[in-house]
């Protein structure tokens, strides 16, 4: 008989593609995780692995059994937190995927539902909008916070939560002869540091650039905010935040945020932020739980 274990171990190969990356994810060594999965092999009678000199894969039959199995570790899932709720408890470990930009808001989220549910663990996994959205239908995180328009119609729950707009952070020696606000157009004159391109927000920005015929001058790229902040106060480049992320962090010595105004036509440069959530019958208690704090908070 397959144990969980085994359907664990192999959605996790599944995920990342790589036998040692999946065995770290599983707190396991390489040897041993390979190992298992070729038990696995002979218990069932067939190949699950494409092998050659790396991970090539899986086999038609090793991905028919990672769907099955992917809804058996749902289900399991589902019975552990109905068990604990019908103690009165709420347990259970939430994953949820997190666009860059709303890291600051998921947070808020998680302290919120701390307070009423202290006993669930929530890993927050902070990536694309593409992979949140790639996850979500293959179930491998709970929910996503993510943009609106990037969340596929038809399996998922969205919950619309807040218009993404944004400031410049900038040295205050670069700014200094500026009120409250900057113009889209001074701002892409300024040395810029951004996410890259790949990033959702990075696209988003690009495509209001180019809406008003503008070509920032980008000095350097980056897969989160945090190199662009310390560059931003060390006084070498101003970058361009989510506000959300600014008001959450407050005021950063050296710099100053200025308002982000439009020209022309492009009046609005505000995105939609989305709480994503895949159906599921019944509903996990954990992800019920995230959607009422949700629900709380907005109100």
């Amino acid at each position: 008989m397959i144990e969980l274990r085994d359907l664990q171990l192999l959605t996790a190969l599944a995920r990342h593609q790589h036998f040692a990356k999946a065995a770290k994810d599983c707190g396991m060594s390489q040897p041993a995780f390979s190992m298992r999965i070729r038990n696995l092999e002979q218990k069932l009678g067939l190949s699950i692995v494409r092998r050659g000199n790396r991970f090539q894969g899986l086999t038609g039959e090793g991905e028919m059994i990672v769907r099955r199995a992917r809804g058996i570790l749902d289900d399991a899932k589902a019975l552990d937190q109905e068990i604990a709720a019908s103690r009165g408890e709420v347990t259970g470990t939430l994953m949820m995927g997190v666009v860059p930009t709303a890291t600051a808001f998921a947070a808020q989220l998680v302290n919120r539902l701390h307070e009423v549910h202290p006993r669930v663990l929530v890993h927050i996994d902070v990536t694309t909008s593409m992979a949140i959205q790639q996850r979500l239908l293959d179930g491998t995180i709970d929910a996503g916070v993510t943009y609106s328009d990037s969340v596929p119609p038809g399996l998922v729950t969205i919950t619309d939560l807040y218009e993404e707009s944004y400031v410049l952070l900038a040295p205050e020696t670069m700014v200094a002869q500026m009120g409250d606000s900057i113009s889209w157009q001074d701002a892409a004159a300024l040395p810029l540091s951004l996410l890259e391109p790949g990033m959702q927000n990075r696209r988003i920005l690009d495509r209001i650039f180019a809406g008003l015929e503008l070509k920032p001058e980008v000095m350097s790229e980056s897969s989160g905010f945090m190199s662009a902040i310390i560059m931003a106060r060390e006084g070498a480049v101003a970058t361009i935040l989510p506000r959300a992320l600014a008001d959450a962090l407050g005021p950063i010595g050296g710099t100053r945020a200025l308002g982000l105004v439009s020209a022309g036509e492009m009046e609005s440069q505000a995105r939609p932020i989305c709480l994503a959530c895949l159906q599921r019958d019944p509903e996990l208690t954990t992800v019920a739980s995230l959607r009422r704090v949700v629900a709380a908070f907005a109100s």
